[in-house]
């Protein structure tokens, strides 16, 4: 079955870096969109980042210059670098792909906690 598997949460302090991957597994050809959404208790959710198939990217402003989306063609795996992390960015992010499998569909991650906490 096709799918994505995220992983690359966890706990750090203020200021420090994680990345999280996304990773497809399955008859998954192809990645036409990929994008990072996150979703804070009681807040709605929202997109961070975005990447397209020929590689433009869009970031929520409040990450930009702290977060780089960015995705491996070879074997269809994405990623989200996260730097200088703040409170503020706690949340589970999920990452939600449109992909060319059997056929074209959204798929989306499991998703993944992230905590930043001193």
């Amino acid at each position: 079955q096709a799918q994505f598997v995220e992983s690359g949460g966890g706990l750090v302090q203020p200021g420090g870096s994680l990345r999280l991957s996304c990773a497809a597994s399955g008859s998954i050809l192809r990645i036409i969109v990929m994008g990072w959404y996150r979703q804070a208790p009681g807040k709605q959710r929202e997109l961070v980042a975005r990447i397209t198939s020929d590689g433009n990217t869009d970031y929520l402003d409040s990450v930009k210059g702290r977060f780089t989306i960015s995705k491996d063609n070879t074997n269809n795996t994405g990623y989200l670098q996260m730097n200088n992390l703040k409170p503020e960015d706690t949340a589970v992010y999920y990452c939600v792909v449109t992909a060319v499998a059997v056929t074209t569909r959204i798929y989306w991650g499991q998703g993944t906690q992230v905590t930043v906490s001193s």
